[in-house]
């Protein structure tokens, strides 16, 4: 499961620019990784954890803007297509997680 966070916050004023960079350290203080400008992933080992992360998410939802958030499942995630340039680029990979029983 992924969790993917899209934001376009105003930084039209020293307080905004503030709320915006308080809230993308937030996003990767959670975990999230940046997969463009305004555009943050983090996987989740379940639903019930990116459940968990959405509800701590709008709790820190800065004032003004807007913000999306979408979940997609591993495979779904996989078969995003990535360019640069012409050329495609591997898309990100889950991490790999030790559990211990």
């Amino acid at each position: 499961m992924w969790v993917v966070t899209m934001f376009d916050l105003p930084t039209d004023t020293k307080a905004a620019r503030r709320a915006y960079t308080k809230f993308r350290e937030y996003l990767i203080e959670q975990g999230f990784m940046m997969l463009q400008f305004s555009v943050y992933a983090r996987p989740c080992l379940s639903d019930e954890v990116a459940e968990a992360l959405e509800k701590r998410l709008k709790g820190s939802l800065p004032d003004d803007g807007e913000v999306r958030i979408v979940s997609f499942t591993d495979k779904q995630f996989a078969r995003m297509k990535v360019f640069h340039g012409k050329f495609r680029a591997p898309t990100e990979k889950m991490p790999k997680q030790l559990s211990i029983f």
